[in-house]
């Protein structure tokens, strides 16, 4: 039985081309992962703010250059899509952006981010976020980013705000983090809403 609405965007759209290096505001460079990134991931994962709202830690650089491997891999199953974000001049890397459940038919996918402690307060997550959002919504042709966090993490609600991520509830004990069960903010931009 056919359906009766098309894909949003077609499957094979993103598979279908190198994923792209994005530019940002200020310098920024979104680019693909690279396997001499891992000792920038290992790092990252041993902050104690970025363990607070995360699952994973990674034990050694050998894991990280394991995670890299995945996330360079998810770009042709177009469910997940992982940026490096770095420097435009230096190459150094300063955080990770994603694109997570992506569901090409139809045109959403959720918005993942962090940042490295050195990289924070210079406004590296909002400018990376508004890039990727940017590329996804009028490149990709995707129609719908959702973008979520604890509703403790005022950090990550500042950044869904500067970017356009329009708050639309809360997500009653969603997610379970190491402390318990924590309830999360539900914030989303659409094609529409043309912030970028």
């Amino acid at each position: 039985m056919p359906y009766k609405i098309p894909n949003v965007v077609e499957p094979g759209t993103l598979a279908g081309q190198e994923q792209p290096t994005l530019a940002a505001h200020g310098g920024l460079i979104l680019r693909a992962w690279s396997p001499r990134d891992a000792p920038a991931v290992y790092e990252a994962f041993q902050d104690p703010v970025l363990q607070r709202w995360h699952a994973r830690v990674a034990d050694d650089e050998d894991e990280a250059r394991e995670w890299i491997e995945g996330w360079r891999a998810a770009w042709a199953e177009e469910q997940n899509a992982h940026w490096a974000v770095a420097d435009g001049d230096t190459g150094e890397v300063l955080g990770r952006v994603a694109l997570r459940e992506i569901n090409l038919a139809d045109g959403q996918a959720e918005m993942a981010y962090w940042t490295l402690p050195r990289a924070r307060g210079r406004g590296v997550a909002p400018r990376a976020v508004t890039a990727l959002a940017d590329w996804a919504l009028d490149v990709a042709g995707l129609h719908r980013l959702e973008l979520t966090h604890a509703t403790a993490n005022e950090a990550s609600c500042r950044v869904a705000l500067k970017t356009g991520f329009e708050t639309e509830g809360t997500k009653r004990s969603a997610i379970l983090h190491e402390d318990g069960w924590h309830d999360m903010h539900l914030h989303a931009r659409i094609k529409e809403d043309g912030v970028g």
